[in-house]
């Protein structure tokens, strides 16, 4: 199953339970753009690549960023529209790869959190869209990505992770390591009319590391200012020269 058909299918359908709750996180990642001094300057405009349900699209819009959110499920960016209501926010249902041909003007700031450059079929699509990302960002733009590092192989039971659960869901996620790809599959249980139903979708990301990453960034010219680990995600800003 393809990423998008894993959301379109499975996913989209809880992710915004998934990730709970959203006031906090618009308010922990605005922290982060006031921390790291990612205000607008210049062109004011932003690109918000993955943007599902708005967890970056609407900090970035209140700070005063014109906003291009680009995502391919279209249950988040419902989700999306009804989110950033009144805000300078552009929703474009694209796939992230073909984002340049949206961009318009030169943006100051692209961000790609989450897991999103993940989610990209190889590690050539990557590197292209990194090339993107610096030709698309005006001169001493910047780019904001985070991801997970998955050079440590989990085995065995290590593999099932306890996501979320209530009196009314269960998620465990389950990963299985290949060399160059980790086969993701989501396990929901749901309660539906007092009875427990199964529902498992599985999709491949891309095997990612922080070598593999910084190594993709600084080969196409960009230069990295800040690599850190925060809540358990790869966090990187890189700046155009």
């Amino acid at each position: 199953m393809t990423t998008k058909e894993h959301y379109d299918n499975h996913l989209g359908n809880f992710y915004s339970w998934m990730i709970g709750d959203l006031e906090a996180k618009q308010t922990e990642f605005q922290d982060f753009l006031i921390e790291q001094n990612l205000l607008p300057q210049s062109s004011k405009i932003a690109i918000d690549l993955g943007a599902g349900n708005g967890v970056q699209t609407v900090p970035l819009a209140k700070m005063g960023y014109a906003v291009k959110a680009i995502d391919f499920n279209k249950q988040l960016l419902d989700e999306l529209a009804e989110n950033t209501k009144n805000l300078n926010v552009e929703i474009i249902n694209a796939d992230i790869k073909n984002f340049n041909k949206f961009s318009g003007q030169n943006p100051e700031l692209i961000v790609c959190c989450g897991d999103t450059i993940a989610h990209l079929d190889s590690e050539g699509e990557i590197v292209q869209l990194l090339k993107n990302i610096s030709g698309t960002l005006t001169n001493g733009g910047k780019l904001l990505l985070t991801f997970r590092d998955y050079s440590a192989e989990l085995t065995g039971e290590n593999r099932f992770i306890p996501v979320k659960s209530d009196e009314n869901k269960i998620l465990t996620c389950v990963l299985d390591y290949q060399p160059k790809y980790v086969m993701v599959t989501d396990l929901l249980h749901e309660k539906i009319e007092n009875s427990w139903k199964q529902k498992i979708s599985s999709y491949k990301k891309v095997r990612v590391t922080t070598e593999m990453i910084v190594k993709m960034i600084e080969q196409i010219g960009m230069i990295i200012q800040f690599n850190e680990t925060i809540n358990r995600m790869i966090t990187i800003i890189a700046y155009k020269k």
